[in-house]
């Protein structure tokens, strides 16, 4: 009895591409993608809601974010020791942003790591930032379990692939559970993450930007910077999606994610 030929070693990349492409197109067509930002049927995030993003302050004090007259540390930062050396983000975390957000966070719209991670890698390459090492926050195990992603690995995934930088979602582990910071206050935040992260590896020398979706009082990210010197990083800074928006005259950093 003739047996069908075994496809060669190589021509099965191309045929899983192609089934999960044809697969994607039928997904498609039955259940055509629905914008995260306005509702409209044909786009995960369209053009028009990706137009209307609020851009940051400028010129602001490269870590906290603060409106500054010039882009230099502004006196609170001076102030206040920091293992952080800045904080990037690519826009104000406002709608549609917002919305885009919310819904790959926690409406299992995992999809939408593909368009916002391009925003990021766009902001990469104009603003000519650089590092050795792209490192997500990490998700607690059971957080992990419960969203079944982690969207800021997601993002630095398609950041990675963009910009040439490796991407390492295994030497920062997130020790203990935290509760959502959502709501807390920016000490509650800080006392919330503290002594939360730790790293696996030998850093030595290297510069490390440690990704996250938002930035809003920067105490996670100053805990993850904590753990990834302490493990020998020459460098880190923080760059995100999205950073809190600061009210007018306020002095202290944003307490919680507001519209």
């Amino acid at each position: 009895m003739a047996h069908a030929p075994t496809p060669e070693l190589g021509t099965w990349p191309r045929l899983v591409g192609w089934l999960s492409a044809a697969g994607q197109g039928l997904l498609d067509l039955l259940y055509p993608p629905r914008c995260a930002g306005c509702g409209r049927v044909g786009a995960l995030f369209c053009a028009a809601c990706q137009a209307q993003i609020e851009p940051l302050p400028a010129p602001a004090c490269p870590r906290c974010g603060h409106p500054a007259l010039i882009a230099e540390l502004c006196p609170t930062c001076r102030g206040i020791p920091s293992h952080l050396d800045a904080i990037t983000a690519t826009a104000i975390f406002a709608h549609p942003l917002r919305d885009a957000i919310h819904a790959l966070k926690y409406d299992n719209a995992a999809s939408l790591a593909g368009p916002l991670g391009a925003r990021m890698a766009d902001t990469w390459r104009a603003a000519r930032l650089s590092a050795d090492l792209i490192v997500p926050v990490p998700l607690h195990r059971a957080r992990l379990a419960e969203r079944g992603y982690n969207q800021s690995a997601l993002l630095a995934r398609v950041l990675s692939r963009s910009v040439g930088v490796p991407v390492d979602e295994r030497i920062l582990v997130r020790e203990r559970a935290t509760a959502h910071q959502v709501g807390l206050g920016r000490s509650e935040r800080q006392v919330n993450v503290a002594g939360a992260f730790a790293c696996r590896r030998d850093l030595s020398g290297q510069r490390v930007a440690v990704l996250d979706d938002v930035c809003t009082t920067g105490s996670t990210l100053e805990a993850c910077a904590e753990a990834l010197r302490t493990a020998g990083a020459s460098s880190v800074w923080a760059f995100t999606l999205a950073r809190a928006r600061w009210a007018p005259g306020q002095t202290t950093a944003p307490d919680a994610l507001t519209p």
